[in-house]
């Protein structure tokens, strides 16, 4: 593993699916929290990923996100995660996400641990 992820950065469009009316956090059609905060942590997992060992994956276990602006169904959102803290498995990114103009739509943090895949499976009763 090496010490230290590289930056991630993923484009998304919001559909139907991802607005507040459908995941359940609000009756507008447009994009919903939940989904933003999915979206970052696709980024930290895609930012993770090439640092990751032999059977290893990543559990997201500390979020603190500000969603600031609207996003309307086909708009396209970027969400970019950046390393900010790496202790040995310990990795903390800092995120944001824009519109294609620039506008910022998120901000703020997720920490995720490595974990031996298989080990953290056998540990659910």
């Amino acid at each position: 593993m090496t010490d230290s992820p590289d930056p991630a950065r993923l484009t998304f469009t919001v559909t139907d699916d991802d607005t507040a009316l459908a995941v359940g956090s609000g009756s507008l059609p447009v994009l919903g929290t939940p989904r933003l905060l999915a979206w970052c942590e696709a980024a930290t997992c895609a930012a993770v990923e090439p640092s990751l060992p032999e059977g290893g994956t990543s559990v997201g276990t500390r979020v603190s996100l500000e969603h600031l602006a609207a996003s309307p169904v086909g708009a396209e959102v970027t969400v970019s995660a950046e390393p900010a803290y790496v202790d040995g498995r310990l990795h903390r990114f800092t995120v944001s996400a824009r519109h294609a103009d620039g506008k910022l739509v998120g901000s703020g943090e997720v920490t995720r641990v490595v974990v031996d895949a298989e080990r953290f499976l056998s540990r659910l009763g």
